[in-house]
Order: C-alpha cells, then structure tokens, then sequence
C-alpha cells in the first residue's frame, strides 16, 4: 500500500488549496529506468479512468496510479523534504531500489 507521510500529506494539502484543486487526486507513476534504479513522477490529476486506474487513500489523499505500475508502487512512500540540498517532494520504495555500481560512477543517492 502506498503511504504518504505526515509532512507530505501536510504540503500536499496546502499546494490543492492555493491551486484550488481540492477535487484532484495525486497521481504517482512509474516513469523509467536508470542505472540508479527506478524513477518515478507525480502529479495532480482530475481524470480517472475506472478500466486503467486504482485509487487508494491515505492520511487524507486520493492518490492515483496505473494500474499496471500498482505492482512496482505497493510499498513506496511518499514523504517532503526541507534541508540544504533543497525542498520538495520525493518517492521511496525499498522494493524498487537497485545498487548504483560503478556504472553511475557512485553518484546515486
């Protein structure tokens, strides 16, 4: 199941009301492969298709995905960060990460 943290939720509400999207769900998608692992991609969503789409619930979102990600996403989270490298929202599930390598040359976080 997809959880979304605290913080997260928090921000996220924030960010539906200033743009007046309080309707809208957070869509998360799985958006490509690199040598660092999965990459993954959100945004706020208005359409769902019932034949494409699960909808699940967590601390107060709607959050959306393809269903043909739903497998790859289970156990991700969602949480927002604020610190020195910058602020923002980020997406992590220990299922989906793959060793970096030296293939990136250790540049992977």
């Amino acid at each position: 199941m997809v959880e979304v943290t605290d913080k997260a939720a928090a921000e996220l509400k924030s960010l539906l009301e200033e743009q007046n999207k309080q309707d809208h769900a957070l869509r998360i998608f799985i958006a490509g492969m690199s040598c660092c692992g999965v990459q993954y991609g959100m945004s706020l969503e208005d359409e769902i298709s019932e034949e494409h789409d699960l909808v699940v619930e967590d601390n107060g979102l709607k959050i959306v995905m393809n269903k043909d990600d739903a497998d790859g996403l289970s156990n991700a989270k969602i949480d927002y960060v604020d610190g020195p490298s910058g602020k923002g929202f980020i997406i992590d599930n220990p299922v989906s990460g793959a060793g970096c390598g030296t293939s990136c040359g250790g540049s992977c976080h």
